[in-house]
């Protein structure tokens, strides 16, 4: 069975801002893995995307992976940092990738692992 991986904002803008190949990483780190994504991610890359500029572009593409790439599922918490910990807290599940360090440190406090970038463009996984 695949290994469920939340993914926020600041991961699917990585591709773009940090020339991460980021699900090329994750399969390296996770072999089968399913990617999901909150719903509240996808507003805030359509927000992001409407401000334009080298951060535009990169909420872009996130927004285009998260759509083409990755299961988006609803959540009680509309902002997204809480509906990642959410997902973790449920166990829906395995791991979030985030560059975020607070939202990081939320969801090893919820016991799951987060997946972040570490050196130049390598992902690793970080024990609760």
């Amino acid at each position: 069975m695949a290994t469920r991986v939340a993914l926020d904002t600041s991961a699917l803008m990585m591709p773009v801002e940090l020339d991460v190949r980021l699900f090329d990483e994750l399969e390296r780190l996770l072999d089968a893995f399913k990617p999901i994504t909150p719903q509240s991610v996808l507003e805030e890359l359509r927000r992001l995307a409407e401000k334009g500029g080298t951060e535009g572009t990169a909420a872009n593409v996130g927004h285009d992976l998260a759509t083409e790439r990755c299961l988006v599922v609803d959540t009680e918490a509309s902002y997204a940092d809480d509906a990642l910990v959410e997902l973790a807290r449920e166990g829906t599940v395995e791991y979030v990738v985030t560059n975020d360090r607070p939202l990081g440190e939320r969801v090893r406090e919820a016991n799951r692992p987060v997946i972040a970038l570490r050196g130049r463009n390598k992902l690793a996984i970080t024990q609760p």
